[in-house]
C-alpha cells in the first residue's frame, strides 16, 4: 500500500469516531422530543455514551491486537458497532439508545485505537507525528460535512436513519482494509493477552514523566472538545436562534479548524511536540478567558455570535495542534508495547474526559458562562502540565 493511501485509510479509520458523534448533531432535537420530552437536555448524553463507551473499549482493544493481530481486530469491532447500530436504529426509549451507543462506542474503539498502533508498527517520533497529523487533517473534513450529512438523512427518513449510514461507513472501512492493507504485527511480535502484563504496561506508562503528563493533558484537551462538542448544538439553536443554519457554520468552523494539522505537519519536526502544545494551551487560555469575561455582557447578538464561532474554532484548531502531538510524546518511549500502550493512553484520556463534558454540558442554562468557565479550567491545568513536562524534561537532560 502506497503512503498516501495508507494515510487516507487511517484518516478514514479515526473519522468513524468523528463521523459518529457529530452527524448526531442535528438529531439531538429530535431525539430529545422523541424520547425524553420532559427533558430534552438529556438527549445530549447521546454523545457522551458513545465517549464513555469507546474509552472502555480502548482498555481491549490494543492488547488484543497484540495478541491477535490488528486487521483480526478492527474487523470485530466494526462488527459490533454495525449490530449496535442496528439496535439504536430501532430503539423505543433513550434508556436502550444510550446503551447501544455505548456498545457502538465499543466497536468503534478498534479502529480508533488499533489506527494508531499500526501507525507506530511503520513509524516513530517526528515522522509519525507528521503522518498523524496529515491523517488528521483529512479525518477533519468528516466532521465538517457530517452534521449536514446528519440533517439531509433526517430530512429524508428521520434521525433514525442516521444509524443505518454509521453501519454502511463501518462496511466501507473493513472491506478497504481486508483487500488493502497487509497486517502489520509479525507473529513472532505478538503477545499473550494477559491482565498482568496489562497491569505491567501500566505501571511502567506511568512510571515514565512524560507518558504520564501527556495522558493528562491529553485528557483536558479532550474534555475541552467534547464540552464543546455536547453544548453546541444548543448554543446555536437556545442562545442565537441558528439551529437550521447549524450543519453548515459547524462545516465552515470544522473546515477552518483542519488547517490546524496541517500547520502542524508542516512544522512539527521544527519546533518540536512539546512547545506546539503548550502554546496551543497558552493561546486557549487567554481566549477562553476573554470569553468567560463576556458571557455575562449585553453585547450586540451578531458580535456575541461571531465571537463564539471564532471561539469554536479555536477550540477544534486546539485538537489539531495537540491531540497528535500528544499521542506521540506518550507512544514515543513505548514502541515495544504500542498497541497496549495506545490502549491505555486512549482507554484513560477518553473516559476521564466522557466523565468531564458529561456534567459539565448538563450545565447548560442558556447562557455561554458554564461553557466558558468549564473549558478555561481545563485549558489553564492543561497549560501548567505542559509547563511541568518541560521541567521534567529538562531535569532529565541536565541527569
Amino acid at each position: 500500500m502506497a503512503k498516501a493511501e495508507f494515510i487516507a485509510l487511517i484518516a478514514m479509520m479515526f473519522a468513524t469516531i468523528a463521523f459518529s458523534i457529530d452527524a448526531m448533531l442535528p438529531a439531538l432535537p429530535e431525539i430529545g422530543q422523541a424520547l425524553s420530552p420532559d427533558d430534552s437536555n438529556r438527549a445530549q448524553l447521546v454523545l457522551t455514551s458513545f465517549v464513555l463507551g469507546m474509552g472502555i473499549g480502548t482498555f481491549f482493544t490494543g492488547p488484543l491486537s497484540d495478541t491477535f493481530g490488528r486487521k483480526q481486530v478492527i474487523a470485530g469491532g466494526a462488527a459490533l458497532y454495525i449490530v449496535a447500530a442496528a439496535v439504536a436504529w430501532q430503539a423505543q426509549s433513550l434508556e436502550l439508545l444510550l446503551a447501544s451507543r455505548v456498545v457502538m462506542g465499543l466497536g468503534a474503539a478498534g479502529p480508533r485505537v488499533v489506527g494508531i498502533a499500526i501507525v507506530r508498527d511503520l513509524y516513530s517520533g517526528r515522522e509519525m507525528a507528521r503522518l498523524m497529523s496529515i491523517a488528521m487533517m483529512i479525518f477533519t473534513l468528516v466532521p465538517a460535512f457530517a452534521p449536514m450529512l446528519g440533517a439531509g438523512i433526517i430530512a429524508f427518513s428521520s434521525w433514525r436513519g442516521i444509524f443505518l449510514a454509521f453501519a454502511v461507513f463501518a462496511i466501507l472501512i473493513v472491506m478497504w482494509m481486508g483487500l488493502r492493507l497487509p497486517e502489520t504485527l509479525a507473529l513472532e511480535n505478538r503477545r499473550p493477552f494477559r491482565l498482568p502484563l496489562l497491569l505491567s504496561a501500566v505501571k511502567e506508562m506511568f512510571a515514565h514523566p512524560a507518558v504520564r503528563l501527556s495522558i493528562l493533558v491529553q485528557t483536558l484537551c479532550l474534555g475541552m472538545l467534547f464540552t464543546m462538542l455536547t453544548m453546541v448544538q444548543q448554543v446555536y439553536d437556545v442562545i442565537f436562534d441558528r439551529a437550521g443554519s447549524f450543519p453548515f457554520w459547524f462545516g465552515f468552523v470544522a473546515l477552518m479548524a483542519g488547517t490546524a494539522s496541517l500547520l502542524n505537519a508542516a512544522i512539527v519536526v521544527r519546533v518540536g511536540m512539546r512547545r506546539i502544545v503548550t502554546w496551543s494551551l497558552a493561546a486557549q487560555v487567554c481566549i477562553s478567558a476573554i470569553m468567560l469575561m463576556l458571557s455575562g455582557q449585553a453585547l450586540p447578538e451578531t458580535l456575541l455570535f461571531g465571537l463564539f464561532v471564532a471561539w469554536q474554532t479555536s477550540v477544534f484548531f486546539l485538537a489539531g495542534t495537540t491531540l497528535g502531538n500528544l499521542n506521540a510524546i506518550a507512544m514515543e518511549p513505548m514502541g515495544h508495547i504500542a498497541g497496549m500502550a495506545a490502549s491505555v493512553i486512549g482507554a484513560i484520556s477518553t473516559v476521564l474526559a466522557a466523565a468531564i463534558a458529561a456534567p459539565v454540558g448538563l450545565l447548560f442554562d442558556g447562557s455561554l458562562l458554564p461553557l466558558a468557565a468549564g473549558l478555561l479550567t481545563m485549558a489553564g491545568l492543561a497549560f501548567l502540565l505542559m509547563l511541568q513536562m518541560a521541567r521534567a524534561e529538562a531535569q532529565l537532560s541536565a541527569e
